[in-house]
């Protein structure tokens, strides 16, 4: 293999290394990025938990990853709340010492039935009407146009 394409190889995993590593999919299972695409490992369920390769091109692989990838604003679970590494060992003990209490009683819930569901009498028989589907006003107009295609013999 040609020197210069191996260190551009290289460089190439390297950067997706770091944007892979311990998100969606980890730097292990990256086994090779070449000719616009990139090769990594699988564990198929469907067949025993074999392990497989996959090749996809780039723009897929990254159209895969990306569905991994959480929105701005959103952080993973494991990096905030009682198990967070900053204050974790006091949290647990913490934890531990409320566990270890007599269970509170709880207040009672309010013992309300819900309303009976709406009904309506069929206008031809006088039989109680049974919704079978609550719509929107636009997918009412768009399940009309449907039906006007449909309809229209021109």
């Amino acid at each position: 293999m040609n020197p210069l394409k191996a260190a551009e190889r290289r460089r190439s995993q390297a950067y997706l290394a770091r944007y892979t590593h311990r998100v969606a999919i980890s730097n292990h299972r990256l086994v090779s990025m070449a000719d616009g695409n990139v090769t990594f490992r699988w564990k198929d369920y469907a067949h025993g938990n074999k392990k497989r390769t996959m090749t996809v091109t780039a723009d897929e692989f990254l159209r895969r990853f990306l569905l991994h990838t959480l929105p701005r604003g959103f952080v993973r679970i494991r990096h905030f709340g009682f198990l967070s590494a900053r204050r974790r060992r006091e949290f647990i003990a913490v934890s531990r010492q409320l566990l270890a209490e007599a269970p509170r009683p709880r207040p009672p819930t309010p013992t309300t039935t819900p309303p009976p569901p709406t009904t309506w009498p069929c206008p031809c028989c006088g039989g109680t009407m049974i919704i079978l589907e609550k719509l929107t006003a636009q997918q009412i107009r768009l399940r009309s146009a449907e039906w006007k295609n449909l309809i229209d013999s021109s």
